[in-house]
């Protein structure tokens, strides 16, 4: 019997193109921290003004980012995150999309932040409650780390004034003392659970001192309020929120899609400060919000449109990728030519990721045919 299929380990030769690679994603999933970002002046402009103004005033501001599937709503959120992630004085997290409610929105923002890093946050909230209140002076979370395990601070002497002054600057005593038994060793799993709204049993609150359920959306709006507020009172300038994916918000029924939004909207509210929400949604869902629920959008201070890859973009997009994999130090969309990028944007209408997908695909197909060039002809011949 004849072998069904050909499978081989071995790799594509790019060398007729001075390619070490194929620079183009065979899945145009963005990546987790993009280095490549082309066009779109209109929409970079406007996410710049937004974020800008929450890091220079402190003030909440908000924004939607509206395109159509494949036209880089996520790629353009995460690359804003990896920008952001290089300031010291914020707090960034990434929502892949909104789920059942608030809470889920939540629940994915903490995840996203890590055990470590909600952790550290701890730390650095002892550490200024030792400077008060011991003879110590560590500054930030590895020297608090130290003194605690070195046994020159005992929790014992600090603890107690950090729930309670971390209560009234977060108006919930509970959440202060999950961020407090994230540093113990035998419960910060516990805490780390209950901050996630994961859930625990009661028995386990109960060691913590802990009284309530994280469960539900109030809930979820309060203790995302706390860790804003712990954070402001160590400095930092903003939480910066990405929520991806908002128009699955249209899934749910009428009443959780309105408990959702109204959920945000409260949340918004009560943090006129520190805050940076930033939606991607697909047009036409958010255009029923803004004609359904007016109480909400209102309080988006604006929203741009992500459009469809120009000629001069298509052009940059594709030379930023290939100089990603050249041997030499060279320039231009070699060996695209340019009437096989025409009829490139011409088949994607222009959709960024239907344009990574087929340039991955004619790159491959014209190194496994040896061809020189991709043109007009070939992009017809293979697609």
């Amino acid at each position: 019997m004849s072998e069904a299929f050909d499978i081989t380990d071995e790799t594509q030769d790019y060398d007729q193109f001075g390619l070490t690679g194929n620079p183009f994603p065979y899945s145009p999933v963005p990546a987790e921290d993009p280095e490549i970002y082309c066009g779109q002046e209109q929409a970079t402009n406007t996410i710049s003004s937004t974020v800008s103004t929450t890091l220079s005033t402190g003030k909440s501001k908000h924004l939607v980012v509206t395109g159509k599937y494949g036209n880089g709503k996520s790629h353009t959120l995460k690359y804003t995150r990896s920008l952001l992630r290089d300031q010291d004085d914020v707090v960034v997290g990434y929502v892949a999309q909104p789920g059942e409610g608030f809470v889920d929105i939540y629940h994915e923002f903490m995840y996203d932040l890590g055990f470590a890093e909600v952790q550290d946050i701890a730390y650095e909230y002892l550490a200024s409650i030792a400077q008060d209140v011991t003879e110590t002076n560590p500054v930030g979370a590895s020297a608090m780390r130290s003194l605690i395990d070195d046994g020159d601070v005992l929790l014992s002497e600090i603890v107690p004034v950090a729930i309670k002054r971390l209560s009234d600057v977060t108006q919930f005593a509970d959440f202060a003392r999950a961020i407090v038994h994230m540093v113990y060793e035998d419960t910060n799993l516990y805490a780390w659970q209950w901050l996630t709204a994961e859930g625990i049993r009661y028995e386990q609150r109960k060691e913590m001192e802990i009284h309530t359920a994280l469960d539900d959306d109030t809930m979820g709006v309060r203790a995302f309020t706390a860790l804003k507020n712990l954070l402001l009172e160590l400095g930092y300038t903003a939480v910066f929120v990405f929520i991806d994916e908002f128009e699955s918000i249209a899934r749910l029924s009428s009443k959780d899609e309105q408990a959702t939004l109204n959920s945000i909207r409260h949340l918004m509210d009560q943090n006129s400060d520190g805050l940076c929400l930033l939606f991607g949604c697909a047009p036409e869902v958010w255009q029923d919000v803004m004609s359904e629920y007016h109480a909400f959008s209102e309080r988006i201070g604006q929203e741009v449109a992500l459009r469809p890859l120009t000629n001069e973009h298509l052009h940059e997009l594709v030379e930023e990728y290939l100089n990603q994999e050249r041997r030499r130090e060279e320039s231009g969309v070699q060996p695209f030519t340019e009437d096989g990028l025409d009829m490139i944007l011409q088949r994607s209408q222009g959709n960024i990721r239907q344009v990574l997908s087929v340039c991955s695909r004619l790159l491959d197909a014209a190194a496994r045919e040896q061809r020189s060039e991709i043109t007009a002809e070939f992009v017809e011949e293979s697609i």
